[in-house]
């Protein structure tokens, strides 16, 4: 019997990984009514990984108020996965650059308290292993708050605790971890972060992320210098070097704050949730795997889902064959990494619209075209 393993990402504004999974197996089985499909939502550890992650492991989808990054209230949302030890959270839930309106952005006080309540409400359900996405963030706050969240007293020089926010850093003295959580002691922090920018100076958080943040250059040098203080008293009470880290300026340094406060270690996003939807077992003994997500172009290379999926895939020599939204011409980069073939959602000229809103019926029907072209393969016969 054909084993088929289908495990793509998002199709982004449209159909989630399970559904674009559930979509992808409905067209193969209008040909391979017996094939032996299995579906398995994938992520990069963007956008959607929280979803993703909790479809794949039959976990659960949790919500909690937490605060926002101007101080107010935000229903956020966090996921527990199957094995009811294991949170995954995405910092933009609680504390991302779409919560703040574009005329109120100011890096100088925005915070990651909610991230840090989320991570609380986590450890609060007994989760002891925590996966955090930390793209799309709107602070500059180098994780402080966080760290704040989790009971952490960041004090000035009199001994008051600072404010929230990255201009407050400047302010920072001595850090005081007396009353952090204990449990974070007990749990395993992973976070997926795919750059690897510095916490300070010209690739920092502050010179590359802020001013997308609202900083403007005036503030992107208060902000750097604000960094540099909060470094160096994390390193003086701490004992933790984070100025130049690799990744540590991710999220406008939050990666920082996590390797100094959650002794976090940070790794590829898609190379997180291959391990925690345990991919690798996954495709053992298939013949073909399919992946795919909403555009397939140029930069699928850079360690998006589909080409972490083919990684895993050639390590086990089993064949993969990708499904787009949009594939644009530079997508012929992907022949090199794993993916033998490329098609596309919809078979001819179509409004985005129509495409977006149609998205389930035209995936399956694309993947009918492929399961055709696929059987037809096994009809050939090349005579000598």
């Amino acid at each position: 019997m054909m084993k088929i393993v289908i495990a793509p990402d998002s199709f982004k504004g449209s159909l989630t990984a399970l559904e674009a999974a559930q979509a992808i197996a409905a067209g193969w089985r209008r040909v391979f009514m017996d094939a032996n499909i299995l579906t398995v939502p994938m992520a990069d550890g963007g956008e959607g990984t929280v979803q993703s992650l909790v479809d794949a492991t039959g976990g659960r989808l949790m919500h909690k108020e937490v605060t926002d990054p101007l101080g107010g209230k935000v229903n956020a949302h966090y996921g527990i996965l199957g094995d009811g030890l294991t949170a995954v959270i995405e910092m933009a839930a609680a504390s991302g650059l779409p919560l703040v309106p574009p005329g109120k952005r100011n890096p100088l006080i925005t915070t990651t308290f909610g991230t840090g309540e989320l991570i609380q409400a986590s450890l609060d359900h007994g989760c002891r292993r925590l996966i955090i996405g930390i793209g799309g963030s709107a602070t500059n706050d180098g994780g402080a708050g966080v760290a704040q969240a989790l009971g952490a007293r960041l004090l000035d020089a009199d001994g008051t605790p600072i404010l929230f926010g990255g201009a407050a850093l400047a302010q920072l003295a001595r850090i005081d971890l007396s009353n952090m959580d204990p449990r974070i002691a007990e749990t395993e922090t992973v976070v997926a972060c795919d750059v690897d920018n510095p916490l300070i100076g010209p690739r920092g958080a502050a010179h590359v992320y802020g001013p997308q943040k609202g900083a403007t250059p005036e503030m992107v040098e208060q902000l750097d210098a604000a960094l540099a203080r909060f470094a160096e008293v994390v390193k003086c009470d701490l004992g933790k070097d984070i100025g130049e880290m690799p990744g540590s300026g991710a999220a406008g340094g939050l990666g920082a704050g996590l390797m100094a406060f959650l002794d976090a270690e940070l790794k590829s996003g898609i190379d997180i949730v291959i391990d925690a939807v345990n991919l690798r077992e996954k495709v053992g003994g298939a013949d073909l795997v399919i992946t795919g997500e909403g555009a397939i172009d140029e930069q699928t290379v850079y360690g998006k889902t589909p080409i972490g999926v083919a990684k895993v895939a050639q390590e086990q020599g089993i064949p993969v064959l990708g499904i787009a939204g949009m594939v644009s011409p530079g997508a012929c980069a992907v022949y090199d990494h794993g993916i033998e073939a490329l098609t596309t959602l919809v078979p001819g000229p179509v409004s985005l619209d129509e495409a977006v809103g149609n998205a389930a019926a035209l995936l399956a029907d694309a993947a009918e075209r492929a399961a055709r072209m696929v059987r037809l393969g096994t009809k050939v016969v090349v005579s000598r």
